[in-house]
C-alpha cells in the first residue's frame, strides 16, 4: 500500500491515506474529500489551534457516516465528528477524517408533543429546530449565542448552555436518549437505566455489556471521588460527566457521554425533551458602577427572583460597540451604569411577567423611572438587548485599538455567590500579565464568565507568558470551588488543566472511562484525555512564518497589511446562518464550509503558508483558493454581517489580482469586467449590438465565447443613453459653487441598460429644488474590474473619475449615486485602493444614495411625491453592507409607501457572478432561497423595488412575472399623479431586445470583428 505523511497524536503516522480515501468513496454514500482545499477549510475551528485533518467525508445518511466510521476502523484511522466547528477550545481540529453531519444530515425525525420530546440527527441546526418546533408550542431549552448555525450533535458533543439555561438547564439536562455508535462498531440506545435494564444489557453479551458492566465498575469504585470532587454549580461542563452514572442520576448513560467532545462515540441520533415557548417576557436592566458590583448583586437578586435569564455586560464591551458603531439602540436604551445586569422574565400573561419585574424593583428598593433601571415587556427590544449582550465574542475580538484578543480563558465559572471576589482577583492577575481592559461579561446568573484576552501568540515569551497565565488562571478558579469551563468545553485549551480542578485520581477516572469506549484512542485523540500542552498546535505561535505579501488594497483598518486582514476571521461561524442578513449566500445555497466566509478565509490563511504543513503550499497561484473564492458572490454581505468585519469580496479581488497576474484569465473577465467599455462600444450601433447578443445561434456560441451562462439573457443596450438623453436637453451645467448644484453619477447600468432610472432621479431631484450635473467625459467608479480582480485597470479607471470630477470635488458638490455597488466603490473599494489619496477621501465623503440627498438635504418644506402604495422592497448587498438603507427606508416612509423590506439575503445575481458560465444554477438557487418566493407572493398592486440592476435582472430572470423598479422611477411616477391600479411590469422606455430581423444579425455578425478591433484600441488607450 501507498503509504501517507499524515501525523498526530492518537496513531495517524504512517495511515495509506490513498487507500482509505479510496475504500471511503467505494463505500459511504457521500461526498469524499482528501483535497489539500478541504482540509484547509476543516484545519482550525473557532480556537487558537490548528490541525490539519487527514481527509473529510459528508455524509449524505446517518448510515453512510456510521459506514465512514467502520471504514476508519479498519483503517485504524482517527475520527473527529464535527457540527458547526465553532468550539473555542479546540475540539474541533484534529489529524483525523472530519465527518461533517451538517450538510445533509439534519432531519427533525420525530416529535411527541405529549411527552415533550423529539429525535433529531446530529447536524440539525439548533433555530432551524426550534423554527419547526414552533407550530407545536415547544423548543428545544438551551441557547448558545451560536443558536443561528450551532448544531445539536454539537452541542451535545460541547455540553452547550447559553443564556436561557438558567431556566432550561444545560443540553445534558434536555438530552433523554442517544443512539450512539463505538469506534470498533457497536451501536445502541443509552439512556437512564434501571436495574432491569442494566441486568438485561448485561446478560445481552457482547460489546454492550462490556460497556454496561464498565461504567458500573468505574462509578462503583470512584463513586466517593465523584460527589466529593465535581464542583457543585450551575456551570460545571469541564471533565466527564461521571456524575450522570451515579445511582442517584438514574446511572445515565447518555447524560454521561454528553460533553465528551467526540472522544468516546459517534452520536448518530438524539432524543432531546423539549419545553413549552413562553407566551410574554419582560426584561429588567439594571446599572452598576462596575462589572464587580454587578456582580455582587447577582446572589441576592437569585433569592428574590427566578429569573429565565440573567447576563451581564460591562462598561468595556459598551465601549467597544460605541466605538464600532455596532448595537447603538442598544446602548441608547441602558440605564445609567458603567456594567448591567439583564434580568428576563417569562409567563404565561404580560401581567404577570409585568408583576415579576416590578416585585424584584420593589425588593431592591429601586423604581422605574430610576435612572439606573430600564424596565421592558416589548419582546423585539428585549431581543435587541439580549443579541447585543450575544454579539459579545465578536464584538471584542477586534478591538479598535487594534489589539488582537483570543480565547484561551473565556469560559470559568465559580459559584454565584462568590462570583465578585473572582472577578476582582481575576482582574489583578490580568494586570499582573499585563493584559489590560478585557472586557468581562456572561451568564452571571450561574456564575460563568466571558472574556477575549489580548495574548500575545506571535513570540516565545508571549507563548510562554499564555501558559503560565492560564496555569495561574486554573490555580485561581479551583481556589474558588469553580470549574475551568463553565460553557466551552475543555478540548485542548484546558485539557492539561483538569487534574488541577479534579485531581489525578478523577482525571484517571476519566482515562479508564476514555479506554473503556474508544480502547485504540482513535476517537477525537488529544483531547479531554492525554491532551496535547496546551501551547502546542497553536494556530499562531512562535514559530508562525507567514508571507506579507505586497498588495493592491491598502487594508488601512488592518494595518495595512492582508495578513492581518486575514486574521480577522476568528472563527465564530455566523457566515453558516441560514436565514436573516446577507451573508452568506453561496453557503446558504450548498451547505459547504469551503463556501463560507470563514472556509475561504482559513484558506486564504493556509495560502500565506505560515506553517511546515500547510494544506495550500503555491501561494496566489492556488488552485484551491481559486475554486473556493469562485463561488463568493463578492456580495460584501460579510462586510457588515460577520462580527469581525471579514471583507471577502475585496479579498477576493486582491487575490484574482495576483492570481492571474501575467496570464490569460477566464473569458468573463474580459466579456463582464470591461462592461464598460463594451457599453461604451455599443453606443455606435445599439440595434446591431442587441440583435447580436440575442440572435438564435449567435447569441448562444457568444456567451460560450464570452463564458456567459447560456441560460441568460442578454440585458439590452438603450437606444439613447442617459447622457445623450441629458444632453440633448441643451441645458448649461450649474456652477459647483451653487449649493442648490448636484452632481448625478451615470453609472454603466443607469447610463446604458436602464436609463429611465437616471431621467427619474432628475426628475425627483429637480422637483425638490436642485440643478443637475452630469459629467461631459466618460466615467466609470471601476466596479466590473474590481470584481473580477483587475485591479491596475480599475485604479486606472479611478484616477481617470477623480481627474474628470475635480471641480465638484473642489468645491464640495454632492455626488449622487443610483447603482448602488458603484456608489459603495466610492464608499469603500476606492479608499482602500488609495488610502492616502485626498480626492479620493474628498469623493467618499461627497458621494451619497439619492434617499440621502432628498431626506438629509432637500430644502425646506419640500415633499416627495406620493405613490401611497405597499412595496416589496429587496435591499442591495453592496447598500446593506456598505451604504445602509435608513435614508430608504425614511424617504419611502414620507413618500407614503408602505414598505416591506425584505430579509431574505441575496438575490443571487450579485454583478458578474449570476451570468458567468457554471454558476447560473447556483444563482437560481440563491435567489429561491428568499427574493424571488417573495416577489412572486407580493399582491398584484404591490410596487417591487429594487435599487440594484442586478436585483432588478434576477427578478426579471426568475419567472416572477414582475418587474421590479428603481426607487426613483416610483417617485418619478407618482409626480405625474394618481398611481395606476398596477404599475406595467416593464416602465414603456426600459430596453428590449430587438425582433430578430436577419438583415440585422448578418450585419451585427460583421460588426462583431469591428467591435474587437476597437476594443483593442480603446483598452490601450484605456
Amino acid at each position: 500500500m501507498e503509504r501517507g505523511t499524515v501525523t498526530a497524536a492518537g496513531g495517524a503516522s504512517g495511515l495509506p491515506t490513498k487507500a482509505l480515501s479510496r475504500a471511503l468513496r467505494e463505500r459511504v454514500d457521500g461526498e469524499v474529500r482528501f483535497d489539500a482545499g478541504s482540509r484547509g477549510a476543516y484545519s482550525t475551528d473557532g480556537s487558537n489551534y490548528r490541525q490539519v485533518p487527514i481527509g473529510v467525508v459528508v455524509p449524505r445518511s446517518v448510515e453512510a457516516g456510521a459506514a465512514a466510521v467502520a471504514v476508519c476502523a479498519e483503517f485504524g484511522a482517527p475520527v473527529l465528528s464535527r457540527g458547526g466547528g465553532t468550539s473555542l477550545g479546540g475540539q474541533c481540529t484534529n489529524t483525523a477524517v472530519v465527518i461533517d453531519w451538517t450538510k445533509y444530515c439534519h432531519r427533525l425525525v420525530t416529535v411527541d408533543t405529549e411527552r415533550r420530546t423529539c429525535v433529531v440527527e446530529p447536524g440539525i441546526v439548533l433555530d432551524e429546530l426550534n423554527r419547526q418546533l414552533a407550530g407545536k408550542g415547544l423548543k428545544f431549552g438551551p441557547k448558545p449565542s451560536t443558536h443561528s448555525h450551532c448544531s445539536l450533535g454539537g452541542m451535545i458533543g460541547n455540553n452547550a448552555c447559553g443564556a436561557s439555561a438558567q431556566a432550561y438547564g444545560k443540553t445534558v439536562d434536555n438530552v433523554r436518549r442517544l443512539e450512539i455508535l463505538t469506534y470498533d462498531g457497536a451501536r445502541m440506545w443509552v439512556g437512564p437505566t434501571s436495574d432491569e435494564e442494566y441486568d438485561r444489557a448485561v446478560a445481552s453479551g457482547g460489546r454492550r455489556a462490556e460497556l454496561y458492566a464498565g461504567a458500573r465498575e468505574l462509578i462503583d469504585r470512584y463513586r466517593g471521588d465523584v460527589r466529593q470532587g465535581f464542583p457543585k454549580i450551575p456551570r460545571r461542563v469541564s471533565g466527564y460527566n461521571l456524575d450522570s452514572l451515579l445511582p442517584e442520576n438514574g446511572f445515565d448513560l447518555a447524560r454521561a457521554l454528553v460533553g465528551s467532545e467526540g472522544t468516546l462515540v459517534t452520536v448518530l441520533r438524539a432524543e432531546l425533551e423539549l419545553v413549552p415557548v413562553p407566551a410574554c417576557e419582560s426584561m429588567v436592566v439594571l446599572g452598576y458602577p462596575d462589572i464587580c458590583a454587578a456582580a455582587d448583586e447577582v446572589p441576592r437578586l437569585l433569592e428574590l427572583c427566578r429569573p429565565t435569564q440573567l447576563e451581564a455586560l460591562d462598561g468595556r464591551m459598551a465601549q467597544l460597540m460605541r466605538e464600532e458603531g455596532a448595537y447603538l439602540d442598544s446602548l441608547e436604551r441602558l440605564p445609567e451604569g458603567d456594567s448591567w445586569l439583564l434580568v428576563q422574565f417569562s409567563g404565561e400573561t404580560v401581567a404577570e411577567v409585568d408583576r415579576q419585574g416590578r416585585d424584584l424593583l420593589r425588593a431592591l428598593g429601586r423604581a422605574e423611572d430610576d435612572p439606573s433601571v430600564v424596565f421592558s415587556d416589548d419582546p423585539q427590544r428585549e431581543q435587541q438587548m439580549l443579541r447585543a449582550r450575544e454579539a459579545g465574542l465578536g464584538v471584542t475580538a477586534r478591538p479598535p485599538d487594534d489589539r488582537e484578543t483570543w480565547e484561551g480563558w473565556e469560559d470559568s465559572a465559580v459559584p454565584p455567590e462568590r462570583l465578585g471576589d473572582y472577578l476582582r482577583d481575576l482582574k489583578k492577575l490580568f494586570g499582573e500579565f499585563g493584559y489590560d481592559h478585557p472586557s468581562l461579561y456572561g451568564h452571571f446568573g450561574q456564575g460563568c464568565v466571558h472574556t477575549r484576552i489580548p495574548f500575545d501568540l506571535k513570540s516565545a515569551d508571549g507563548v510562554a507568558d499564555f501558559r503560565r497565565f492560564l496555569l495561574r488562571a486554573a490555580d485561581l478558579v479551583v481556589s474558588y470551588g469553580g470549574s475551568l469551563s463553565g460553557e466551552h468545553g475543555d478540548g485542548q485549551a484546558r485539557g492539561e488543566l483538569l487534574p488541577k480542578m479534579f485531581g489525578e485520581r478523577l482525571v484517571g477516572a476519566f482515562g479508564e472511562f476514555k479506554a473503556l469506549f474508544d480502547p485504540d484512542n482513535r476517537m477525537n485523540p488529544g483531547k479531554v484525555v492525554a491532551p496535547r500542552r496546551v501551547e502546542e498546535g497553536l494556530r499562531l505561535g512562535a514559530e508562525w512564518r507567514p508571507a506579507a505579501p505586497a498588495t493592491h488594497f491598502g487594508y488601512p483598518e488592518d494595518e495595512h497589511s492582508f495578513r492581518r486582514a486575514v486574521l480577522r476571521c476568528v472563527g465564530i461561524g455566523n457566515c453558516r446562518s441560514h436565514q436573516g442578513g446577507v451573508m452568506c449566500p453561496s453557503y446558504r445555497a450548498t451547505g459547504e464550509e469551503e463556501h463560507s466566509t470563514r472556509g475561504r478565509a482559513r484558506l486564504l490563511f493556509e495560502m500565506l503558508d505560515g506553517h511546515p504543513d500547510a494544506a495550500v503550499t503555491d501561494g496566489w497561484r492556488s488552485t484551491e483558493v481559486r475554486d473556493a473564492l469562485d463561488l463568493c458572490l463578492a456580495c460584501k454581505g460579510c462586510k457588515s454581517d460577520c462580527p469581525t468585519g471579514v471583507d471577502m469580496a475585496t479579498y477576493k479581488a486582491e487575490f484574482l489580482s495576483h492570481h492571474y497576474a501575467g496570464r490569460l484569465r477566464p473569458a468573463a473577465h474580459y466579456a463582464l469586467g470591461w462592461l464598460p467599455l463594451w457599453a461604451r462600444l455599443a453606443r455606435v450601433a445599439p440595434r446591431l449590438v442587441n440583435a447580436a447578443l440575442h440572435a438564435p445561434g449567435l447569441a448562444r456560441l457568444g456567451k460560450r465565447a464570452a463564458g456567459v451562462a447560456t441560460e441568460r439573457e442578454a440585458p439590452a443596450f438603450a437606444g439613447q443613453s442617459f447622457a445623450e438623453w441629458f444632453r440633448d436637453r441643451g441645458l448649461p451645467q450649474p456652477d459647483p459653487a451653487d449649493p442648490r448644484t448636484v452632481v448625478l453619477w451615470p453609472d454603466t447600468f443607469s447610463n446604458h441598460l436602464h436609463p429611465n432610472v437616471a431621467k427619474s432621479a432628475v426628475r425627483v431631484l429637480e422637483d425638490a429644488g436642485f440643478r443637475i450635473a452630469v459629467p461631459e467625459r466618460s466615467v466609470c467608479c471601476g466596479l466590473t474590474w474590481i470584481s473580477t480582480g483587475q485591479l491596475r485597470t480599475a485604479k486606472r479607471v479611478l484616477r481617470r473619475t477623480v481627474d474628470v470630477l475635480r471641480p465638484w470635488l473642489d468645491a464640495g458638490t454632492p455626488v449622487i449615486g443610483l447603482e448602488p455597488s458603484c456608489t459603495a466603490v466610492f464608499r469603500a473599494d476606492a479608499p482602500e485602493l488609495f488610502p492616502g489619496d485626498l480626492d479620493v477621501q474628498r469623493l467618499a465623503g461627497q458621494v451619497r444614495t439619492l434617499a440621502e440627498q432628498l431626506v438629509n438635504h432637500a430644502p425646506d418644506g419640500w415633499r416627495p411625491p406620493r405613490p401611497a402604495r405597499t412595496a416589496v422592497v429587496q435591499t442591495h448587498c453592496h447598500q446593506h453592507a456598505v451604504l445602509k438603507d435608513d435614508a430608504d427606508r425614511e424617504l419611502m416612509r414620507r413618500a407614503g409607501l408602505e414598505a416591506e423590506v425584505l430579509d431574505a439575503g441575496c438575490c443571487g445575481l450579485a454583478g458578474n457572478f449570476g451570468f458567468e458560465r457554471g454558476h447560473y444554477d447556483l444563482s437560481m438557487d440563491i435567489g429561491e432561497l428568499g427574493v424571488l418566493p417573495a416577489v412572486r407572493e407580493a399582491s398584484p398592486g404591490a410596487l417591487v423595488l429594487a435599487d440594484g440592476f442586478s436585483c432588478r435582472t434576477q427578478i426579471a430572470h426568475g419567472a416572477t412575472g414582475r418587474g421590479a423598479l428603481h426607487l426613483a422611477e416610483a417617485l418619478a411616477l407618482a409626480l405625474d399623479g394618481p398611481a395606476p391600479a398596477r404599475y406595467p411590469e416593464r416602465l414603456a422606455d426600459r430596453p428590449r431586445p430587438v425582433a430578430r430581423d436577419a438583415r440585422l444579425v448578418t450585419v451585427a455578425a460583421l460588426a462583431t470583428v469591428g467591435a474587437v478591433a476597437g476594443a483593442v484600441f480603446l483598452r490601450r488607450r484605456t
